[in-house]
């Protein structure tokens, strides 16, 4: 496959895609270039200069997925993105160290007055008394966000021998007492740290943080740090507590506007301002291009990417219970599609045993695509499967039971069929058993035969000589059987049979099984298994 490099990443993770598909570094493109030529590539790759807008995702007509080299992705319409079925992938663990150690550096930069120390001396002066700084020990710094960056600032933090105090509703307080972090609310870091620093994303909750409120509430003479994304900071705010002393200074990595022409924190005073410089290290840049090729190639294997941002993500220790089973989902989503012959209108999943214990999301959305990738010219994958679900109407229920029905894992769809005159259920069940799908039920009756490509389904009356006629028609037409089994619900009552086939099933020939005294109904089913 094509990747295009548009932005600079380390050589190594250039090395790393090249190893298996076609690299182009193209950098330094304008966005209508960009444009013109994004749509003969399967992967592109920025970091954060490249806007990927609407329109150049409308271009990228082969993208499977983009790669941010970095840890945010606001430069990246996920929307876009995730409609047209592209997975967005992030860097976010490379560049952890040299962010925290940057906003440690400032801190200190800030606390001991080194800029300005620094200025001094080149000036000719020697005002020591007129330089005097803070100690960090026993002062307190409050941490908002506490990811990986935020949690590894506490651990350096510690170090200096500060009390932490942490604002982040998606984290525990046993997660952050592990670090040595009180948890609270925002108005109450405000209130009590030395120092606040800010390691969040950018979004609409989080523009403006740091503004005139926060900054009100804030200790006369302490610090601001943001080494997160511009805009997280009211700049003008913070320039004019500042200006009127209520600060005691700022240390800041990025800006709203890169570079910050006209920015009022230019002219501010007791501020160390840096040019976006957090995951500025050689080993960071190395981290962060070997972390973003690892996470393309994933996705251009057809595997989930660890840190896809626009998917069902699976944690580590799911991973190895949940990922054998989403191909099972997706296959029991394509055989239920056809089988049921008209639209679904409520899709029911239902995880027994192991799979009651894991996460859901991932197998529901590879149902969906089994589901939907038979009824729409439109790109169907895990990233937008539940969304074009939404658009055709298709509600989405989710049930987990401990009962796998003898099997120690097992999925079950349930569809409501409607349209076409027809009403009613339809319901497929499978599990693994050696590595390979097993289909062991299918509506009401219970059969265990792997899911093979082609496959043939009869509903006939249960009497003698009716498999055999079958088995005839398909022996004249050479069509060889693979494996059968017939279930049925009653002797002499309604019987299923179901015929893996090592062929084609022509028109003519389900013509003429149609036509047998016995054949109540039929089906052929293509799950592309071997495809």
């Amino acid at each position: 496959m094509r990747v295009l490099v548009a932005e600079a990443i380390a050589s190594e993770g250039v090395e790393a895609l090249r190893a298996r598909h076609e690299v182009d570094i193209r950098t330094g493109l304008s966005g209508d270039e960009l444009r013109d030529v994004v749509g003969g590539y399967d992967a592109l790759i920025v970091r954060s200069g490249v806007d990927v807008d609407a329109a150049m995702i409308a271009a990228g007509t082969r993208l499977q997925v983009i790669g941010r080299a970095g840890v945010g992705v606001d430069n990246v319409d996920l929307d876009a993105a995730t409609r047209a079925g592209i997975t967005v992938v992030n860097a976010p663990t490379g560049n952890t160290i040299a962010a925290a150690e940057h906003t440690m550096a400032l801190l200190l930069a800030l606390a001991r007055r080194v800029p300005a120390a620094d200025a001094s001396v080149r000036r000719g002066e020697w005002s020591r008394s007129a330089l005097e700084g803070v100690q960090l020990r026993g002062r307190t710094l409050g941490i908002i966000g506490l990811g990986k960056i935020g949690m590894a600032v506490a651990e350096r933090a510690r170090g200096f021998g500060m009390t932490l105090l942490g604002s982040d509703p998606y984290v525990t307080e046993e997660q952050a007492a592990l670090r040595g972090v009180e948890l609270v609310e925002l108005d109450a870091l405000l209130g009590r740290s030395d120092a606040v620093t800010v390691h969040v994303p950018l979004t609409r909750a989080t523009t403006g943080l740091i503004g005139a409120k926060a900054i009100a509430r804030m200790k006369p003479g302490a610090f601001v740090l943001n080494v997160a994304r511009g805009g997280i900071v009211d700049e003008p705010a913070l320039a004019a507590a500042l200006r009127e002393s209520r600060l005691g200074g700022a240390g800041i990595d990025v800006f709203e506007n890169e570079p910050p022409a006209g920015s009022p924190l230019l002219d501010a005073s007791n501020t160390v301002l840096t040019p976006h410089l957090g995951a500025s290290t050689v080993e960071a840049q190395v981290a962060v291009a070997e972390e973003i090729a690892e996470q393309v190639l994933e996705v251009l294997d057809g595997r989930p990417a660890r840190y896809a941002v626009n998917a069902p993500l699976l944690s580590a220790e799911a991973e190895q219970t949940i990922g054998p089973y989403l191909p099972l989902a997706e296959t029991l989503g394509r055989f239920l599609a056809q089988f049921a012959r008209a639209g679904v209108g409520t899709l029911t999943i239902e995880l027994a045993g192991d799979l009651a214990r894991t996460e859901s999301g991932p197998v529901t959305a590879a149902a969906l695509r089994g589901v939907l990738e038979t009824s729409t010219t439109e790109r169907v994958n895990l990233v937008n499967a539940a969304i074009l679900a939404k658009a055709r109407g298709i509600s989405v229920v989710e049930r987990k039971t401990a009962d796998a029905g003898g099997f120690s894992a097992a999925i079950t769809l349930r569809g409501t069929v409607s349209g076409s005159g027809r009403g009613g259920e339809v319901a497929v069940g499978g599990t693994l058993a050696g590595g390979e799908m097993r289909i062991v039920r299918l509506n009401a009756y219970r059969l265990d035969m792997a899911a093979e490509d082609r496959m043939l389904i009869t509903r006939h009356h249960d009497r003698p000589g009716t498999i055999g006629r079958l088995g005839q028609l398909l022996g004249r037409a050479d069509v060889n059987i693979s494996s059968m089994h017939v279930a049925r619900s009653a002797p002499r009552e309604d019987a299923l049979m179901v015929v893996s086939v090592d062929d084609d099933i022509s028109p003519e020939l389900e013509a003429a099984i149609r036509a047998d005294e016995g054949v109540q109904d039929l089906w052929t089913i293509r799950l592309g298994n071997h495809r």
